[in-house]
């Protein structure tokens, strides 16, 4: 079972829930978090928004097997005869995350200005076409009683990209899950994607990508704080 610090959003209209089912938090319009009752310091997650049930290599095996034959191909070929297995570990090595345990510290210093992680390199699968996309993400934050460890910043985006997932979304759960776990000031998350479903198949426009965004707290209220981390990002990439 895997293990994540705090909550998470476990559907597009269900709210977070804490270990016991209590309401945990909401953010306002203006990005306020609200809380509403206990926050569990660690639980497992069990249900991200696609809704993972575990994942049965054998039957994932059968399947594209089944899907070889109705493309017309022979699975037992030669060249064929080992794709079931390869097709059914790649697609498992894509939506199985590894557990991580967030480590925060108090802000014994007071440190009050941006921390932000950019460049952070992600892949992911889109839930329409079983395609991929990739591209890198910018995680910032402003803290307030607590520091987090800048790799679980990272280890956050490849936790939820580990899924089958829509961009918005992806992006919305690592704000929120930062939300969640410290309780900063203020949380932004860019995200920009290439996506496959777009560039090899449809419109096949190559080179096109997807920029998504999130803010909380004063990275969303504060129109100069915002741009504080659009310069950043821009300076270092």
């Amino acid at each position: 079972m895997t293990t994540i610090a705090s909550s998470v959003q476990r559907a597009d209209d269900e709210e977070p829930v804490d270990a016991v089912g209590g309401r945990i938090s909401d953010l306002t319009e203006h990005g306020e978090l609200v809380e509403h009752g206990r926050v569990a310091a660690l639980h497992s997650v069990t249900n991200p928004p696609s809704a993972r049930t575990g994942f049965d290599r054998d039957r994932a095996q059968r399947a594209v097997t089944e899907l070889l034959l109705a493309l017309g191909r022979d699975p037992l070929s030669a060249d064929l005869a080992e794709t079931p297995r390869r097709v059914a570990d790649a697609f498992a090595e894509q939506l199985e995350p590894l557990d991580f345990a967030p480590t925060t510290f108090a802000n014994s210093e007071g440190y009050d200005e941006l921390v932000l992680v950019h460049d952070i390199p992600f892949h992911s699968l889109c839930e329409h076409h079983l395609l991929p996309f990739q591209g890198v993400a910018h995680v910032g934050y402003l803290p307030g009683d607590r520091l987090i460890g800048l790799s679980k910043l990272a280890r956050a985006v490849e936790y939820f990209s580990h899924d089958l997932q829509v961009q918005e979304r992806l992006t919305r759960q690592i704000a929120d899950w930062i939300e969640h776990e410290l309780i900063p000031r203020g949380v932004g998350v860019v995200m920009q994607a290439e996506h496959t479903c777009m560039t090899v198949r449809g419109v096949q426009s190559r080179g096109a990508m997807t920029v998504t965004s999130t803010f909380t707290g004063e990275l969303k209220t504060r129109a100069e704080v915002r741009e504080r981390f659009f310069d950043k990002t821009r300076s270092t990439s």
